[in-house]
């Protein structure tokens, strides 16, 4: 099957390009390199090296034999998005090639436009080229569990059935996002749902929570495969920057009381997920949800985590509180469900197993690449 990532120089979109190249899948990679732009553009750099990506495409090659097909351009552009696809022909496409940072969207209004004029625009171009040349497509889009924010019931995969006035609908999950990131994510799914209802397309939304790690199979080959490992205040996850702030001896710092829950998977965890969606597609027509996470963890759960398996090796890690620069509740309920991704095969790797590997010994590794300067949050939600 031939299948094209976009936004396949990011995390997860080279993470899983480079799975999809070993298990047999011909891949085509479609970037603007724009992620690249955006950390010179606000001075931060991942902890880990990332060699250009045609030299990283090369090293694929050398090691494996296998050859990715590059497409370097913006998705934005029509004629180049059409132009690709026909060429490459793909029968499934998974959707990375999107500005992917809460923090980012929400330093001022131009960075609020850049990331949903980006996100929306190249998602209604993807379903246009679909539908004018490719209607038997699958389209693998990367969602988030951010669009369903913190409810006081428990979180369906996309859909609920209620009853209200005596009749009864399977609807749309309601959305309640937490920054115009997540709500450029809600109109995607909206868009993507529209297309399959009106033109008979078919998609999968991978409603996708917070991913760690940084070692794959394929990444793990070659230091020229390496992932990255992102720490900053803009594009930083808060495990990570708690795995580098345990390395270099700065407390770990949590955002208000810690209690904000949410769904987290290992990148291995990632890659087998889209392999499994493209290997099951849905019918014609038939817009799919799955929530794509394995485990649920506060932000307090993960510093006091970090600060065990720090310990363990020797490191003395700190726990300190500071004023949450986001507007979200802080102790709220969160039980969200994830089954149809472990009824189709998925099996998880968890934290508990991965964390020193995955995190902590790089971090470890590579923490003379630290710039302490952009591991405290500088974008506030109430601005």
């Amino acid at each position: 099957m031939k299948v094209l990532v976009i936004g396949g120089d990011g995390y997860c979109g080279w993470a899983t390009a480079l799975h999809l190249s070993n298990k047999g899948y011909e891949v085509g990679i479609m970037d603007s390199l724009v992620r690249r732009h955006w950390d010179m553009e606000i001075c931060v750099e991942t902890l880990t090296p990332i060699a250009p990506i045609q030299q990283r495409l090369q090293r694929w090659k050398d090691l494996t034999g296998k050859s990715i097909d590059l497409f370097i351009g913006d998705i934005n552009n029509y004629d180049f998005l059409s132009k690709g696809m026909n060429q490459f022909q793909p029968e499934a496409i998974v959707h990375f090639g999107e500005q992917r940072s809460a923090p980012f969207s929400m330093i001022d209004r131009e960075h609020a436009v850049l990331t949903q004029a980006n996100n929306v625009i190249g998602t209604l171009n993807i379903l246009y080229a679909m539908q004018q040349d490719f209607p038997d497509c699958h389209l693998v889009k990367l969602g988030t569990m951010g669009e369903y924010g913190t409810p006081n019931i428990d979180i369906e995969e996309g859909y609920i059935t209620i009853e209200h006035n005596g009749r009864k609908d399977t609807l749309p999950y309601p959305k309640q996002p937490g920054s115009f990131y997540h709500l450029s994510k809600v109109h995607d799914s909206h868009n993507i749902h529209f297309a399959c209802k009106i033109w008979g397309l078919r998609a999968t939304d991978l409603n996708q929570g917070v991913v760690y790690g940084v070692l794959t199979e394929e990444t793990g080959m070659d230091e020229l495969l390496i992932n990255r490992l992102d720490y900053d205040g803009i594009f930083g996850t808060a495990l990570n920057r708690f795995c580098i702030q345990a390395a270099i001896d700065h407390p770990l710092t949590v955002y208000g009381k810690g209690g904000q829950t949410r769904g987290f998977l290992d990148i291995r965890d990632t890659v087998r997920c889209v392999e499994i969606a493209i290997a099951n597609p849905p019918d014609a027509g038939k817009f799919r949800v799955f929530n794509q996470f394995t485990e649920m963890f506060s932000i307090a759960d993960l510093a006091e985590m970090v600060q065990k398996a720090g310990t363990d090796m020797g490191l003395k890690v700190k726990i300190e509180h500071l004023d949450n620069p986001r507007v979200e509740l802080e102790q709220h309920y969160f039980n969200a469900k994830n089954t149809n991704l472990l009824d189709l095969g998925l099996q998880p790797h968890y934290l508990s197993d991965s964390l020193l590997d995955s995190l902590l010994n790089f971090a470890t590794k590579y923490k003379h690449r630290v710039d302490k300067n952009q591991i405290l949050p500088k974008v506030s939600w109430r601005r």
